[in-house]
């Protein structure tokens, strides 16, 4: 009888510590472990015109544009953009800031003309109609609206674009993609703003 009562509390003891163990674990509705997952870098207090603020992130593995603007017989300018450790995120992303990720804003002169999702861009004469010197910027940016950044600056790069009473011309030093890392600043927008030519690939090549 002493064998008997034993065994019966031990099975008992074994079956409350299976219980409690399985309850211990937190599970959303669907089964499956809650895992929250880290933003990528950190906020910085500098914004863009807009109030977007800065996403510092390391510059070993950061985001790098470079931006090639050459005339067509349209009048106007082909933009291609050159990046490397970043992807081009297609419409209907979700608004979250994910390492490697986002878009592009193009500007003329500081102010924005579009938000590109692919590598390629027509930009017609029209946004550019006065004569002169003109400097187009491409910045990246994450999904969730804050700006790539690496110690402080936002990851960019300009090309300057000329205007004369030929047609369109794009100057020699349109081509920023062999520059270092973070270049020279460079004459900013009607905002007064000064700005980096950005970080431009070395080898000129990136994936989009």
């Amino acid at each position: 009888m002493t064998w008997t009562r034993s065994l019966i509390t031990a099975l008992a003891v074994c079956v409350v510590l299976v219980a409690g163990s399985a309850g211990c674990v937190p599970r959303t509705p669907e089964g499956r472990d809650e895992v929250s997952p880290s933003p990528a870098g950190r906020l910085l207090d500098e914004r863009d015109q807009e109030g977007r603020p800065y996403r510092e992130v390391d510059g070993e593995d950061a985001p790098e544009v470079g931006v090639e603007v050459v005339p067509d017989t349209d009048g106007g300018w082909d933009v291609r953009l050159r990046v490397r450790n970043f992807r081009f995120s297609p419409d209907g992303t979700d608004g979250r800031a994910v390492a490697g990720r986002g878009l592009a804003h193009l500007e003329v002169n500081g102010r924005r003309v579009a938000q590109l999702r692919t590598p390629e861009y027509h930009l017609p004469g029209s946004l550019v109609p006065r004569r002169g010197t003109h400097q187009v910027t491409a910045r990246l940016y994450a999904d969730d609206g804050s700006v790539w950044a690496v110690d402080g600056e936002p990851v960019e790069s300009t090309a300057d674009i000329t205007v004369s009473d030929d047609g369109p011309g794009a100057e020699p030093s349109a081509e920023p993609i062999a520059g270092a890392a973070v270049a020279e600043p460079v004459a900013g927008g009607p905002d007064g703003r000064r700005r980096g030519t950005g970080r431009g690939s070395p080898d000129g090549a990136g994936r989009a």
